[in-house]
């Protein structure tokens, strides 16, 4: 079989000459597989939650209507890319070949791996949706999907199930993210903390700041705080709705000691909590706004508006070894693996 683009640009269908992950519709057609693809038979997805927020919302939270939001999708894209928030997810399953040109990789047929590149460019096809999971945004299904040469993945840890591993690498580029930016001594601001890849930055976030630091968790719901402060995730939580700026300043800056913040991570899954991100932020500081329901003309524009300088940054997924730096958290801190296998396998 030919070569295909090592980006997959061979799978385009439209418009022709630019990548998949833009692209309107790709080519799911699984019969042909090129010697620099790898085919793999998917047994799950973790829809992106910002994806799954929105899906869930316009199908009035029934299950019949989201499965069908999915198909329709899946059908028309050849992918799963939710067209309002552009974004994908990742899956798990089963390698069941791999081409020639990627004999050197020692992957082989039947072994189980993750995909760490987003489900927005990843070609799939759904023969079959088995169970929606809807409160850990889970979908299991029979099908099979394509990682292109430079898609990245990695292979299921023996020391997890399945359902573990895919929970924490669905969020590893946050987490690994906040271990490069984070210093000792530094104050973090974490917003939406109560979640997957927020309790994990803000585990992060602790180690790094040291005995000098102070770490700021924000949650929307009293229950969430209860549970960081029991898990000891942040030095301080607080109860607040981001997309209110304004009162939402005044509380977070009141648990910092009346400072703003060296650094803000934005980990939340609904839209318009971009200046939320900004404004407790000091100048020459860094947002990184892991969210995908993050607006980045909004962000951009609203910094502008109100005269930060601030470094921002785009919730990129990957960083190197983002997969071993996020599954060793839940290794070194057994109550937060208990939690994740309690809340989300």
């Amino acid at each position: 079989m030919a070569m295909g683009c090592k980006y997959g640009s061979h799978r385009v269908l439209e418009p022709r000459g630019v990548l998949p992950q833009p692209a309107a519709k790709i080519s799911n057609d699984m019969s042909t597989i090129y010697d620099n693809e790898i085919l793999v038979d998917v047994t799950a997805l973790n829809i992106d939650s910002a994806s799954f927020t929105q899906i869930e919302e316009e199908a009035g939270h029934d299950l019949a209507r989201i499965e069908a939001k999915i198909l329709a999708i899946v059908g028309e894209k050849g992918k799963m890319q939710n067209p309002v928030t552009g974004s994908g997810g990742m899956f798990i399953g089963q390698v069941a070949k791999v081409g020639s040109a990627l004999a050197d990789r020692g992957l082989k047929a039947g072994d189980k791996i993750a995909s760490l590149v987003s489900l927005s460019l990843t070609p799939l096809k759904i023969e079959k949706i088995l169970k929606i999971h809807a409160d850990i945004d889970r979908v299991e299904i029979k099908g099979q999907a394509i990682l292109f040469e430079s898609g990245l993945y990695a292979k299921l840890p023996e020391d997890m199930t399945e359902s573990l591993a895919l929970a924490a690498l669905d969020v590893a580029g946050a987490p690994a993210q906040a271990a490069k930016l984070v210093k000792p001594g530094q104050s973090v601001l974490i917003l939406g903390a109560g979640g997957k890849s927020g309790m994990l930055v803000a585990y992060e976030a602790m180690k790094r700041v040291g005995p000098t630091g102070h770490v700021v968790g924000n949650v929307y719901l009293a229950e969430d705080k209860q549970t960081l402060d029991e898990l000891g995730l942040c030095h301080e939580v607080v109860v607040a709705d981001a997309t209110r700026p304004v009162d939402f300043l005044s509380a977070v800056l009141q648990a910092n000691g009346g400072r703003e913040y060296d650094i803000v991570v934005n980990c939340v899954n609904v839209q318009n909590t971009e200046m939320s991100s900004i404004l407790p932020c000091r100048q020459e500081g860094t947002v990184y706004f892991f969210s995908m329901a993050t607006h980045f003309g909004k962000a951009a524009l609203g910094a502008e508006g109100v005269g930060k300088d601030v470094t921002m940054i785009v919730g990129n997924g990957y960083t190197k070894d983002h997969a071993e730096i996020t599954l060793w958290e839940l290794r070194e801190n057994p109550k937060l693996r208990r939690l994740f296998e309690e809340r989300y396998v």
